[in-house]
């Protein structure tokens, strides 16, 4: 599809693509034969161009001289020939289409002469002359026969077509290898039919919509690009108009892919990436049709429809009244951080998950599908400088959450632990990443010589040991710089403690584990690096753990080394030199399921340098009970997000 020309008004994306529309009518140019070719069925994908549109274009036409544009509509009128070539994989593919519409996609040696591709294409040339000559004929032979004609006599045979490749208007020769003889511009002819070869144009290696949309929650495609990038493609909403509603014409885009009385479509308005249906939307299907770009020059589009029509929302969200204190990003100065157990979709959807965990929670209100819309609105929502999430799937952090947050300007990394992991999103305009440092605390005990101590102390008693490495829980760690001050750099911990309630000690020691790898961080490799400390930590402020984190130590005789009985008892005693405090407090529940409330998730900042601005406040307790307990149908997980704004001291 050719980039379109009738941008919709109004927006800096349609403005932004309306000022290179002359570089794209010009000859030399790659893009400028990107959609030439045009299908009969897709004329009717963009609206036809109004009369004051038409004339610009015809000035710029104008402004040049009468050669250098009869060369330009030459170009126009060519077909395209796209060529994949990347050094680093033996074969180039070559994907073209012949005389009688057949699509042809070759993958051929880079190290191959060219003589022996362009033999290939004459033959597949040859035959679907062949085949499109005979399907003629029997379409002929049908209609005379009903009218008692004679059939018409056989058609000499074909002869095979001239195929030859161009660069610069000079053929190139047999023996070039593939890889040097496929070069962007040059000229491919098949008969009488001239293709333009664009080499390693932009392109959509995935594109996928989510199956369920709502009113009101914003909807981001999962797209990967090769030789182009999302920011410089372009993106083009279109919703169903119920029969009856509107006629399709120079107001809408009618539909060659559905027929039916649902067939036409019309404009949203909306030329970004992300497109939040609104009410009037409910009931209707979406159309985005978007073109790959880089820059520079823009490939070949894509179209894609929505499965399901735009459901209403489920009203009032836990997370709306949040949202009223993060509407903006935040300045320079301030990082604007969350930390969320977003409820793996490994453990929702169990059998005890819905019979006896959350039982009172709606069904439906459990598929990842219904819950990532949630969980997409609301962390877009606090426009979060830095985002901590615990129980991350690793399918749901690529389809839903990277390009959710990346349309966003926040860009994640992910360290699995077994069947889920955790998930760090930093906004691109604010940090760069330096390095990561994550570590299994299993592994890490075992084989780190940091931890020798530790693991002596332990293995006096073998049964404590034993449950310990059966924990497979991780650390995440990512070393952040400043963009603007690149003196200003911090270290972001993420983790998920070992969960079962008599496993104190075992959380302990994974604490012990992860204050002194986050030591090695900030104190070694990065010396006076301050420390920002997230996650679930499955600890109320009452336990072990949060008593050695906030107070630096824990004695030996602390209870929670028995947590599951003298038998495992492992008393040691411990210390840290951090100065860590909880950024949030201590709110009186941040998990709250049918058979328990409690705080369990927190933010640790260092003291020594940063400091809280505000801590944006939770839900009422009204709203967390509406639907009795979390999660529910107007909160995706049983946890709730700290968010916070800290500041530099």
């Amino acid at each position: 599809m050719p980039f379109p020309l009738q941008p919709p008004t109004g927006s800096p994306r349609s403005e932004w693509a309306w000022s290179r529309l002359p570089p794209l009518l010009h000859a030399g140019s790659p893009a400028s034969d990107s959609g030439s070719r045009v299908s009969s069925a897709a004329r009717f994908m963009w609206r036809r161009p109004s009369r004051s549109v038409l004339r610009g274009v015809r000035s710029v036409v104008e402004q040049r001289s009468r050669p250098e544009a009869a060369t330009e509509q030459a170009a126009r009128a060519m077909e395209r020939a796209v060529v994949r070539c990347v050094p680093s994989e033996p074969k180039l593919s070559l994907s073209f289409a012949l005389a009688d519409g057949s699509h042809k996609k070759m993958q051929r040696d880079q190290s191959e002469p060219l003589g022996r591709v362009l033999s290939r294409i004459a033959t597949n040339a040859l035959k679907g002359h062949a085949k499109a000559a005979a399907a003629k004929k029997n379409r002929k032979n049908r209609a005379q026969s009903g009218g008692g004609a004679a059939c018409a006599p056989e058609p000499a045979a074909a002869c095979e077509p001239v195929v030859k490749l161009y660069y610069r208007e000079e053929a190139v020769a047999d023996d070039v290898l593939n890889v040097d003889a496929w070069q962007d511009g040059a000229v491919l002819q098949i008969g009488d039919i001239k293709y333009k070869v664009e080499r390693n144009p932009p392109a959509f290696t995935e594109l996928q919509l989510p199956r369920y949309f709502m009113a009101g929650f914003p909807v981001c495609p999962k797209l990967s690009l090769e030789f182009g990038d999302s920011a410089n493609s372009v993106f083009r909403w279109y919703k169903e108009v119920q029969p009856g509603a509107a006629e399709p014409g120079d107001g809408g885009l009618e539909s060659s892919s559905r027929p039916g009385p649902s067939s036409a479509w019309t404009e949203t308005g909306v030329t970004e990436r992300v497109y939040t249906p609104c009410n009037a939307d409910i009931g209707l299907r979406l159309k985005l049709h978007c073109t790959p770009g880089n820059g520079q020059r823009f490939g070949p589009s894509r179209e894609l429809e929505s499965v399901c029509p735009v459901e209403a929302g489920p009203g009032t969200c836990t997370f709306d009244h949040r949202h009223l204190y993060t509407k903006k990003v935040t300045e320079d100065s301030i990082i604007r951080t969350v930390s969320y157990n977003i409820l793996a979709d490994t453990y929702a959807q169990t059998e005890f998950s819905r019979t006896v965990l959350y039982p009172y929670c709606a069904p439906y209100a459990l598929e990842i599908d219904y819950r990532q819309n949630l969980i997409q609105k609301e962390l877009t929502g606090y426009n979060a400088d830095l985002i901590c999430l615990q129980e991350v799937d690793r399918a749901v952090f690529t389809d839903s959450l990277v390009p959710a947050l990346e349309a966003f300007g926040l860009e994640g990394v992910f360290r699995i632990k077994q069947h889920e992991g955790l998930a760090t999103f930093y906004r691109k305009s604010k940090f760069n990443l330096l390095s990561q440092h994550d570590i299994s605390f299993q592994e890490a005990l075992e084989s780190d010589p940091l931890h020798k101590d530790l693991l002596e102390k332990l293995a006096l008693n073998p049964l404590a040991l034993d449950k310990v490495l059966q924990r497979s829980s991780v650390l995440q760690i990512s070393v952040l710089q400043s963009i603007k001050d690149s003196s200003k750099k911090i270290c972001v911990a993420n983790t998920h403690l070992y969960w079962h309630p008599k496993g104190g000690y075992i959380r302990l020691v994974q604490m012990a584990v992860a204050l002194a790898h986050i030591r090695h961080v900030s104190c070694e490799l990065y010396p006076g690096l301050p420390v920002l400390f997230c996650g679930d930590f499955n600890s109320t402020p009452s336990t072990g753990v949060y008593h050695f984190v906030t107070n630096g130590s824990i004695p030996e005789d602390h209870e929670d080394w028995a947590s599951n009985g003298e038998k495992e008892r492992c008393s040691m005693s411990l210390s840290h030199l951090f100065k860590l405090k909880s950024a949030c407090g201590e709110p009186a529940y941040t998990n709250y399921v049918g058979c328990f409330h409690g705080c369990l998730d927190y933010i640790f900042i260092d003291l020594n340098a940063l400091e809280v601005e505000q801590v944006i406040p939770l839900p009422s307790h009204e709203e967390v009970t509406t639907h009795q307990a979390l999660p529910s149908v107007s909160h995706p997980s049983d946890h709730i997000a700290l968010v916070c704004d800290l500041k530099w001291n």
